[in-house]
């Protein structure tokens, strides 16, 4: 009995997602693409609280007394936070560029530029901020 009702259990959700791929373009078809689009921009707007270099971003414009008291706030001097926070800023716009350019060739660069980021992270940002900074700003909260 127990091996038939997880063959059973099995087979049915096979069969519903199998359905519910083929009935995907259909009520996808049915929701205005505003409508997504307002949806993803909402995700998107309600997730910046959360995100740490979107509170390093707005350090930059906050008086530097009126700063909350996070714990890298406490560790890293504020030009550093600022230079580290900019490199990051740099670093998104050539993905956005990348991603987002109208040229299919570049848009294959992508995932080299990915990984790129992992040796600037590793070898070059440890030769214009110190380790100790680095483990502040790109540890855990």
């Amino acid at each position: 009995n127990a091996i038939l009702s997880v063959f059973l259990s099995s087979g049915i959700n096979a069969e519903y997602g199998g359905v519910s791929i083929i009935l995907i373009p259909y009520p996808l078809n049915m929701i205005p693409i505003p409508v997504l689009y307002g949806l993803f921009i909402f995700l998107a707007i309600t997730s910046l609280g959360e995100f740490q270099m979107w509170e390093r971003l707005v350090l930059i414009f906050t008086e530097q007394s009126l700063y909350p008291p996070y714990h890298y706030v406490r560790r890293v001097p504020q030009k550093i936070i600022h230079c580290f926070t900019m490199i990051q800023i740099l670093q998104l716009v050539a993905l956005c560029l990348i991603s987002f350019g109208g040229s299919a060739y570049l848009k294959m660069f992508f995932p080299f530029v990915i990984i790129l980021l992992m040796p600037i992270r590793e070898k070059i940002l440890p030769k214009i901020i110190s380790e100790r900074h680095l483990d502040a700003l790109d540890g855990e909260h």
